[in-house]
């Protein structure tokens, strides 16, 4: 791939810097292109910009605003081979993988400039003294701090819920996968007006400085929930926003009469689609002790057959490298332990062996199955991200209800059952923001997304994730 610049974007400029950072092929380790840090100058021209643009673009009517991502949608079409290749480089996906991260950013540019998917007023009370309307009004200034699993979609799913609310948008990619989103924003320039869609890049300084900034009205962050607390603490002390999507260590169901075969394509699916590292991924699984060697020798098999580690890119896949180093090293403490531990590995296990012209292995791990792991066990405790799943047995219900049910935990779950009534009783007895029954857990954006207890704070997508990025004001007519 031929030899790319980046810039920080800025009142719809261009604009570089003296200091920069590298990012690594996680396929390769092989080092990417150089990329300019934001200065603290460049963090405040970017939020006096935003703030002058949001004078205009709040007054911008929706259907306006509606065209405008229309138009979005349209560029990311056209640069589509492009932006898959940066970032099939940055994090180690396929260009399969990739070209997906793009498609559903566009997809989230169409849903969201539908009028029927936009907030829209409405009357909330009427009687014969009275008639209360609800309309709703932008923010200000929206930050969006972003994660690296999927760059573009993560950031796409925060910017155009900003822009079709009247709100202008700075965001702040990971720093372990800035390139994509940069020249997205790049590529964008003249579609909307100055100011009104930024990108900075930068660390966890950049970030809190986001969080303390007075100009900034609201948050939207995606990552861990340690970082996502030091998040709501520094927004409250200027009363943001705040909108906090964080991990979830996924639990899965799966009854005695559930559909065996389809329910191991799902749950590998679920499991080892982009090596585990989905937020609402399958990271735990309890199987009833009546079909649970079956299951297990399913999965074995499933695994074995349809997950493998293939260096080349092109090659259409769903499971690739861990995306990082810090990431990588995780999992792999994650695997040492249940080898340390004893506990039974039936696929799996290794990191890759051999290396590339270079030498170097890149952050490959074989996608791993541990067979019945204790419920106190790291593996069973804490959310891996990565390409290990323990599967446990279970033969009572309400018990398995409550081993599913963490105390810290709750975005996501799935059952399996060819009882749907069964499916659903225990789908609404299980504490997580979502429930997918009898299919692996995606998220739609036409559906609230959030988190119970440490899993999140609010919540993105569907109509209702629009309302926190907007004040509702309520206006009372005198009969």
């Amino acid at each position: 791939m031929e030899e790319l610049e980046f810039h920080n974007i800025i009142n719809d400029t261009p604009r570089s810097s003296p200091t920069t950072h590298t990012v690594t092929d996680p396929r390769t380790e092989s080092p990417l292109w150089p990329c300019p840090i934001a200065s603290p100058a460049d963090f405040e021209d970017a939020v006096a910009s935003a703030q002058i643009a949001f004078k205009t673009w709040k007054l911008t009517p929706l259907s306006e605003r509606q065209a405008l991502l229309t138009k979005l949608a349209t560029n990311l079409e056209d640069h589509l081979p492009l932006l898959s290749q940066i970032l099939a480089r940055e994090s180690g996906k396929s260009l399969l993988l990739s070209e997906l991260d793009v498609r559903t950013s566009i997809a989230q540019c169409l849903h969201y400039a539908q009028p029927a998917n936009a907030l829209s007023d409405h009357i909330q009370y009427e009687d014969e003294t009275v008639k209360i309307i609800a309309t709703h009004v932008p923010l200000g200034v929206v930050a969006a701090i972003c994660p690296w699993n999927f760059p573009l979609i993560l950031s796409s799913i925060k910017v155009v819920s900003s822009l079709v609310t009247g709100n202008c948008v700075i965001v702040k990619p990971s720093p372990f996968t800035p390139y994509a989103v940069m020249k997205w924003i790049e590529l964008a320039r003249g579609i909307l007006p100055p100011g009104v869609l930024q990108v900075l890049n930068g660390g966890a300084d950049l970030g809190q400085i986001l969080t303390l900034h007075p100009g900034i009205a609201k948050v939207s962050f995606t990552g861990t929930i340690a970082v996502g607390k030091a998040v709501m603490a520094a927004c409250a002390k200027t009363l943001k926003k705040v909108t906090l999507e964080l991990a979830g260590n996924n639990a899965c169901i799966v009854c005695a009469d559930a559909d065996l075969p389809k329910a191991v394509k799902n749950v590998a699916s679920g499991a080892f689609f982009n090596a585990g590292q989905v937020c609402v991924a399958t990271k735990r699984v309890y199987v009833h002790e009546s079909v649970y060697e079956e299951f297990v020798r399913r999965l074995v098999e499933e695994v074995k057959g349809n997950y493998t580690m293939v260096e080349d890119a092109s090659v259409p896949s769903v499971f690739g490298p861990v995306s990082n180093k810090v990431q990588f090293e995780t999992v792999k403490r994650i695997v040492e332990d249940c080898k340390g531990k004893g506990y039974e590995i039936v696929a799996g296990g290794e990191v890759r062996e051999s290396g590339n012209a270079e030498g170097k292995k890149g952050f490959w791990l074989e996608p791993t199955i541990v067979k019945g792991p204790p419920d106190d066990s790291v593996l069973v405790k804490e959310e891996q991200f990565g390409p290990i799943l323990p599967v446990m047995s279970w033969s009572d219900e309400d018990d398995v209800i409550n081993r599913s049910n963490l105390a810290n935990a709750g975005l996501g779950a799935s059952v399996y059952s060819s009882d749907l009534a069964q499916a659903e009783r225990i789908a609404r007895r299980l504490e997580a923001g979502g429930v997918w029954i009898n299919k692996s857990e995606r998220p739609h954006m036409g559906a609230y997304f959030s988190g119970f207890k440490d899993s999140g704070f609010g919540g993105e997508m569907g109509k209702q994730g629009l309302l926190s990025y907007s004040y509702t004001q309520s206006i009372h007519f005198a009969k």
